[in-house]
């Protein structure tokens, strides 16, 4: 059941930002992951298979976290994280964006890739976006000084802010361009933390915003200490990039957006308790909706993930995070009537598990790329193939 939620104040800890200098893009790392069963995982998943297409403690870095995934023009796999040298997890310090490829549906991939590499600094959030008109892929991406913590960032004693970028790639992701910063375009000045999903965005397919790609954001405002979710927009392709509709309330989080019928957009959110907010835009993300809570949808107050396609004229929409109190049981659930209710569910790893995304595969499958372990959610991030059947 969805019910209106009132506004009311959303306290988070976030972040604040600055300036990017000494890029390196297209860096060829050996690639890291494999297989790894779990005897005896918490929550009772005995024998779990984790297929890690990133793992921690290779490749020189303590652990990966923040996954993203999309499929390109070409069937390519792009399947996108955050490289962290610090073994903490934590969001700071140096974080590189690292990305690998698979040509034959997630069987095999080729080794990593470095989008983004910046030093000591933080390159991360990826936000990607496939262009199904241009077979460009799109990704937006966040910066902020890697000795900046929460606390310096929400108190402005920072030495940065927070700051947005935007990269390319016209060959499936094997080469980026150099990123270019947006951040003026896209976030107010009195605008703390921002945060770019994290987790694919997506490019309206009908209407009157045919064509127009768009991203899931957030942000903390700094004139009145809450946190609420909107989008960006670019209507020419990735050439420029502006900040379209914000939510009316706040308690706004990470966030995922996706196409229902007739052009209509939602956007699902992680807010600072116990069930996802959810709403919708009928004008392309220049506005959305009140904000209402989605109670059939049990959280962690952690990032979730969307995804939406139309088979015989029906919305098969897809849900997936967390689904406890806790960051355990990842769980993707399945819903025909554009969310009203979610029917069908399939259990991914009842054991640690936090950050997911997933992609279409086919109109029979789809697949998750999702943060989990046997003993803690950040052992690495794996990628697994659910189909449609599976759903009960």
């Amino acid at each position: 059941m969805i019910r209106p939620v009132s506004s009311s104040k959303y306290l988070v800890a976030m972040i604040m930002l600055l300036s990017c200098a000494g890029i390196s893009c297209g860096k060829l790392e050996l690639g890291g992951g494999g297989t790894t069963t779990s005897p005896n995982a918490p929550g009772g998943a005995t024998g779990k298979q984790f297929n890690y297409i990133f793992k921690e403690k290779t490749n020189g870095f303590a652990v990966f976290r923040i996954p993203a995934i999309a499929k390109s023009k070409n069937g390519t796999l792009l399947a996108f994280a955050e490289a962290r040298k610090l073994a903490s997890a934590g969001d700071s310090g140096d974080i590189d964006l690292v990305l690998r490829r698979s040509l034959d549906n997630g069987k095999t991939w080729e080794e990593l890739i470095t989008v983004w590499n910046d030093g000591a600094n933080t390159c991360g959030n990826p936000v990607p976006i496939v262009d199904e008109e241009t077979g460009v892929i799109h990704l937006l991406m966040n910066w902020n000084n890697g000795e900046d913590t929460y606390g310096e960032i929400n108190n402005m004693t920072s030495i940065d802010t927070r700051r947005v970028y935007y990269t390319q790639s016209a060959d499936d992701g094997k080469t980026w361009k150099t990123p270019v910063e947006i951040t003026s375009s896209v976030k107010n000045s009195n605008w703390r933390w921002h945060g770019t999903g994290p987790c694919h965005g997506i490019q309206i397919s009908e209407g009157t915003f045919k064509g127009r790609l768009v991203v899931p954001c957030y942000y903390y405002d700094g004139t009145n200490g809450k946190t609420y979710s909107n989008t960006v927009v670019s209507d020419d392709h990735g050439l420029t990039w502006k900040l379209a509709g914000i939510t009316p309330q706040d308690q706004g989080g990470e966030c995922a957006v996706t196409e229902l019928s007739g052009a209509k957009l939602m956007l699902n959110i992680r807010t600072n308790a116990t069930n996802r907010l959810v709403t919708t835009s009928i004008d392309g993300g220049n506005t959305w909706g009140n904000l209402s809570t989605d109670f059939s949808l049990l959280d962690p107050q952690c990032q979730g993930s969307l995804l939406s396609y139309k088979n015989n004229s029906v919305v098969n929409l897809f849900f997936a995070n967390a689904a406890s109190a806790e960051r355990v049981n990842m769980t993707v659930k399945q819903s025909l009537n554009e969310g009203s209710t979610w029917a069908k569910v399939f259990t991914v790893h009842t054991g640690p598990s936090a950050y997911s995304d997933l992609v279409k595969i086919s109109d029979q499958e789809i697949a998750i790329l999702y943060e989990g372990g046997i003993g803690r959610p950040y052992e690495g991030i794996s990628f697994e193939i659910i189909k449609i059947s599976d759903f009960k």
